[in-house]
């Protein structure tokens, strides 16, 4: 059947408009997604995000083999999220030594966008390496050996704007505490500093309680 051709709208109508979408707050980085993608890479990338290793050190702490380590570690690079920055020889061989070019914070409005299998990935290894930092941060001492350190829980009833809120200014603080890091940094680099090299671990969790809805109205913290 042949298609009808278009005719003009009849008067007192107007042609129905196409409905315009909404700009999204989140800025999407193709590059975060695709190179997440594979669930070793978000491993990969995390270790990476904390120090320097080689694709031969990374296969020996993951248990993997060195093959599938390099070719990741390949992806990673052709994404640009992680740089080579040095080179040792070892046996007649030069090994490559990677660290990644910025530490990636993922919204929960990103977060949706991957596989499930990365999304565990992401959230699965971050919360073991607190755990474990936490672990031998206190069997050796060194949690509070400082008085500056801070412990705080809060369990709270939010609704969905105050949700959202909390998830903003867990975001705001992981760009503040990175730049201070950056901050310290340049001042060392220029002999600015103090003279401290603290090892500081920070822990950013916001998540679903199953423990909030137990609460009684008398029981949370009220605002003075």
């Amino acid at each position: 059947m042949a298609a009808k051709k278009a005719g003009k709208a009849p008067k007192g109508r107007s042609k129905a408009k196409k409905p315009v979408r909404a700009a999204s707050s989140a800025t999407v980085d193709t590059r975060v997604f695709r190179a997440l993608a594979h669930p070793m890479r978000v491993e990969l990338l995390a270790i990476l995000n904390d120090r320097m290793a080689s694709p031969n050190e990374l296969a020996k702490e993951l248990e993997e083999g060195l093959s599938q380590t390099s070719y990741h570690i390949k992806v990673l690079r052709d994404f640009k999220m992680i740089e080579q920055v040095k080179t040792e020889p070892r046996r007649g061989a030069v090994e490559h030594y990677y660290k990644a070019v910025e530490k990636v914070f993922v919204t929960s409005e990103q977060l949706k966008l991957l596989p499930k299998s990365a999304q565990r990935g992401i959230w699965g290894p971050v919360l073991s390496d607190v755990e474990q930092d936490v672990n031998t941060s206190l069997e050796t001492g060194v949690f509070a050996r400082r008085d500056d350190f801070v412990v705080g829980r809060e369990v709270q009833i939010l609704d969905g704007k105050a949700r959202e809120d909390a998830e903003a200014l867990a975001a705001e603080f992981y760009e503040r505490y990175e730049q201070l890091g950056v901050d310290s940094d340049q001042r060392r680099r220029k002999g600015k500093g103090d003279g401290a090299e603290i090892p500081t671990t920070a822990a950013v969790l916001l998540f679903d309680s199953a423990l909030g809805k137990s609460l009684k109205p008398s029981t949370r913290r009220k605002r003075r």
